[in-house]
């Protein structure tokens, strides 16, 4: 069971590099659908034992988000061992990302 994380820009390079499958959520206290996507990335979590979530304030930690160049939040990165495999911007349904992550986890 995976609980979303707060991760910050001094912690994102290990967390994304010491888990197999990483799922970074970029957000903002202020993005409403930051809030919409919340919950969906915890159902998603408790179901997916072998992925880690990240998430990683914009408003306080921004070197990483610039350095990927997230542009609009929510932003969802997924890494596997360390490497950016895709990047989706905006919220989903709990079924869009499990899709989605399906289609590179297995």
């Amino acid at each position: 069971m995976a609980t979303p994380m707060a991760v910050s820009d001094a912690e994102f390079e290990s967390v994304i590099s010491d888990n197999e499958w990483v799922l970074v959520d970029f957000w903002a206290p202020w993005c409403g659908p930051c809030k919409m996507i919340g919950p969906v990335l915890e159902k998603v979590g408790a179901e997916r034992e072998n992925l880690v979530i990240a998430k990683v304030n914009t408003d306080t930690d921004q070197a990483h988000a610039g350095r990927l160049g997230v542009r609009g939040i929510p932003n969802l990165i997924l890494f596997n061992n360390g490497t950016l495999v895709e990047q989706r911007t905006g919220a989903m349904t709990a079924g869009a990302l499990n899709d989605w992550l399906s289609g590179h986890m297995g």
